[in-house]
């Protein structure tokens, strides 16, 4: 009995363990094909405004082409409020260096922010993906283990029967001990049977050789029957 002690001291030492905890998943898509296609959808768009004024500035002796490329630039962009617009009306007609000074550095501002925000996106985008994979990965180990588990249950039934078998044998006799140990075998070898690529045809074989035996058993109760049945002859001297 004590050489069992440390055994089970191990089984409660491993089921009070406390499982590792998941990082928090961040409120992001887990697919990097959603940012990395948004971002350069929305690069294509910044990198054509961008040019549209580049071509603005070097041709602002062409009215025309200023026009043209304005418009252009444009229509890469959602309309702006009229209250922007206004503001922007406002700001050439005064023409003011500090005015666009002060612009130009809430531009950059603005620009740099919104850059750190797509790359906290990128960087979510990245770790939620990671964790994303945490969880399928502990799923499918959690998964095993409730398998396994019922697989030693299967194993420990069929022991545990094994071992009446085995008392049974040598107290009672073969004729009932053997029987309870090929049920242990069976039982405990179940589930690896039903896991066998051969399941189908060892179900249907075992049901074919149950049918016949079923079909034996009925014609030798019928057959015991009618002899039980007949009269038999009566000698005399």
């Amino acid at each position: 009995m004590w050489r069992l002690l440390p055994v089970v001291l191990v089984a409660l030492a491993g089921c009070s363990s406390k499982p590792a905890e998941l990082p928090v998943q961040p409120v992001a898509p887990t697919k990097e094909s959603v940012v990395t296609t948004l971002g350069k959808e929305l690069d294509k768009t910044d990198h054509r405004v961008g040019a549209a004024l580049v071509a603005i500035e070097r041709n602002a002796d062409k009215p025309k082409v200023v026009v043209a490329e304005s418009r252009l630039a444009q229509s890469y962009l959602p309309p702006p409020p009229e209250s922007d617009v206004q503001f922007a009306l406002a700001r050439a007609t005064k023409g003011s260096e500090i005015d666009y000074a002060k612009q130009m550095a809430f531009g950059r501002q603005l620009a740099t922010a919104v850059n750190k925000a797509w790359e906290k996106l990128e960087a979510d985008q990245a770790e939620a993906k990671r964790v994303s994979d945490l969880k399928d990965k502990k799923i499918a180990e959690l998964t095993d283990k409730i398998e396994q588990g019922k697989k030693d249950i299967w194993t420990m039934a069929g022991v545990a029967l094994a071992v009446i078998g085995g008392v049974v044998t040598a107290l009672v006799g073969p004729r009932t001990g053997i029987p309870l140990l090929l049920c242990g075998g069976a039982i405990g070898a179940f589930p690896f049977v039903v896991e066998s690529p051969y399941w189908n045809y060892i179900a249907g074989g075992s049901l074919a050789v149950a049918a016949i035996l079923g079909l034996y058993l009925l014609w030798d109760y019928v057959r015991d029957k009618a002899n039980e049945d007949t009269p038999k002859d009566q000698g005399g001297v």
